[in-house]
């Protein structure tokens, strides 16, 4: 049996009605991303690693 996702949007969504971003849901071994603007659209997945490496590479200046 599986759990619905619980999708979070960033704090950057945009104005308006901040839907001009992409959602995230973590899950037990990887990370689902889809856009907020198509959900129905698809996803895309990413072992918790890999997403976390990710981030911390966008994180860091340049």
């Amino acid at each position: 049996m599986s759990t619905p996702d619980t999708w979070r949007k960033s704090s950057y969504s945009g104005g308006g009605e901040g839907n001009a971003c992409v959602e995230v849901a973590l899950r037990r071994t990887h990370i689902a991303v889809r856009d907020s603007k198509g959900p129905s659209a698809g996803t895309l997945t990413f072992p918790t690693d890999a997403f976390a490496s990710f981030l911390r590479a966008i994180r860091t200046p340049s």
